[in-house]
This record gives structure tokens, C-alpha cells and sequence, in this order.
């Protein structure tokens, strides 16, 4: 026989009350329910759990060791409960660096007018799939393509590359640089999270310095300080202002995809919804062309 979350219910139950027929009418059953749910939790352990008299019951040693690890039992479980109800009541995404960037607050907007008892929460996770593997969030923006198979992926837009370079660096005078430009400084990587690798240079131009960083925070302190320039997405540039950090267009960078990802086996609630709405936000976004080109 195994120990029942029923019983530790009831023996705590028993203990916060005082006696068995206070714990009775709290937990709304027979007192004879609760003295056979004890006497079950009693036989299962092996040992006794609480001293009865005619008016009172007090926890023996091993019942007050007990009573500590129920309690921590009964509260995992409430917050596992927790865990699914926040699941069923918002919708949550996941991202590393920026959420939609531009995009993100007209999204939840329109959201919150579609479903008014369905929250969306964005929620920062600084994971190569944002969230998605460690059960942070229910589908993820992620700027990097996903090569686990475990995850489904679906484009919803594009976002333009921008420098980030220190606001006393002569490229923050321009209205906009090359990839050659910031070739000559070191320039700040996050190849664990960040969209820009060596290879977004030409062969054989690539920058002389890589100076490896750990999230959007660590990036920023350290081209802030002039100590590297960074390349990242258009969402960064727009919701990571940082006083000392100029952003700028990269002219000659291709642009960045933007993917909602989400687990293939389990597809989470309103996920078609919450796509065709990202995609129509990010399409009604778009500059028009002719501004686009001149970019």
C-alpha cells in the first residue's frame, strides 16, 4: 500500500484543527472518514502519527516530522495545480532577447480585444529555445532556426539587422553603417542566444576580435563601455534602450527571420490564432517598399 495525497490531506487536516471531528466538518466527510484516512496514513508508515485522547490529539516525534514533509507535499501539489491553471487561464510566450520588438504591444492589444479572459504575457528566457524546452512558456519567438525535432516552427516575419555601437563611437554619427564598418572593432557575440555569428561577413572579412557575451544585458554593459560593437535584430534596437548605446540600420546585412516555435507532439492552445495574428502584425508593420529599399 502507498502513502495517498488523500491521507496527508486528512492528517493535516487533523493537526490544524484539534481534533477529528473538527477536521471532519472542515474537510465536509464523516468523522469516521477521517479516522480510517489517519489510521490508513499509520498503517502505510508503520508507526504512529498522533496521540488520541477523549478531547484532543497531539503529533507524536516521528508525527511531527511527518507533519513538516506533508505540508511540503501538499503545497508541491497546490502549485503543480497552479502550474495548470495559469496554463489554461493565459497564453504564454517565450523570447531571449526582444519579443516582437515594434510589433509586440499592438499584438497584445489586439489580442486582449479577441479574448478578453486570456491574458498574453511574453516571458524572458534566456534559453536557445526561449522557454520552450524548460516549460517557461507555451510557444516561443525564437530568431534562430531550431534543429531539435521535437519542435514544430512557423515564420512569421522578418526584422531588419541594426548596429549597436557606443554613443561617443564615430559610426553613431552616421544615419546608418556597412558590415565592413564594424568589422574593425571587436564585436560582441552571443552564440548561444544571439542572431549574428562570423558568417554574416563575407569570407575573408570577417571581424579580426569576437568578444563572447551571455545575454542581451552582458551585451549592451559591454558596448556601452566601448569595449565592442554589436549586430543585432530590429526587436533588440526597439525594446533595449540603453543610455550609452546608439543603434543604427545595417545597410548590407540580411534581414533576420522571426519563427513561432512550440512542442510538435502537444500544439498549444489558440496556436492558430496567435499565429495568423503575428503574421497579419507583422505584415500591416512593413514600411512600404520604396522605403524599404532605401533602408
Amino acid at each position: 500500500m502507498e502513502v495517498q495525497l488523500r491521507q496527508l490531506q486528512v492528517f493535516v487536516a487533523v493537526v490544524d484543527a484539534g481534533t477529528f471531528t473538527d477536521a471532519a466538518v472542515a474537510l465536509d466527510v464523516s468523522q469516521a472518514a477521517v479516522s480510517r484516512a489517519v489510521a490508513a496514513l499509520e498503517a502505510t508508515l508503520g508507526t504512529r502519527l498522533l496521540q488520541r485522547t477523549t478531547r484532543h490529539v497531539s503529533l507524536t516525534v516521528t508525527g511531527t516530522r511527518v507533519l513538516a514533509s506533508a505540508r511540503r507535499v501538499l503545497e508541491e501539489v497546490n502549485h503543480l495545480r497552479r502550474v495548470v491553471e495559469e496554463a489554461r487561464t493565459e497564453v504564454r510566450v517565450g523570447y531571449a532577447w526582444a519579443a516582437l520588438g515594434k510589433h509586440t504591444r499592438r499584438l497584445q492589444k489586439t489580442w486582449a480585444a479577441a479574448h478578453p479572459g486570456v491574458p498574453l504575457v511574453f516571458v524572458q528566457s534566456n534559453t536557445p529555445t526561449a522557454g520552450l524546452s524548460e516549460g517557461v512558456a507555451d510557444m516561443t519567438v525564437v530568431r534562430r532556426a531550431l534543429t531539435d525535432a521535437r519542435f514544430e516552427t512557423a515564420l512569421i516575419g522578418v526584422e531588419a539587422r541594426f548596429a549597436a555601437v557606443a554613443t561617443d563611437n564615430p559610426l553613431a554619427r552616421r544615419r546608418s553603417v556597412r558590415l565592413a564598418d564594424l568589422a574593425r572593432y571587436a564585436v560582441a557575440i552571443d552564440s548561444r542566444t544571439g542572431t549574428t555569428t562570423p558568417d554574416l561577413w563575407p569570407p575573408g572579412s570577417a571581424p579580426a576580435a569576437i568578444r563572447t557575451t551571455h545575454g542581451v544585458d552582458e551585451w549592451l554593459t559591454l558596448i556601452a563601455a566601448g569595449q565592442a560593437v554589436g549586430i543585432t535584430s530590429e526587436a533588440t534596437a526597439n525594446q533595449n534602450p540603453r543610455p550609452g548605446v546608439a543603434y543604427r540600420g545595417v545597410r548590407d546585412a540580411q534581414p533576420i527571420p522571426v519563427w513561432l516555435a512550440w512542442w510538435k507532439d502537444e500544439p498549444p492552445a489558440h496556436l492558430t490564432e496567435l499565429l495568423n495574428l503575428a503574421c497579419e502584425t507583422y505584415r500591416a508593420g512593413q514600411p512600404p517598399a520604396r522605403e524599404r529599399g532605401q533602408r
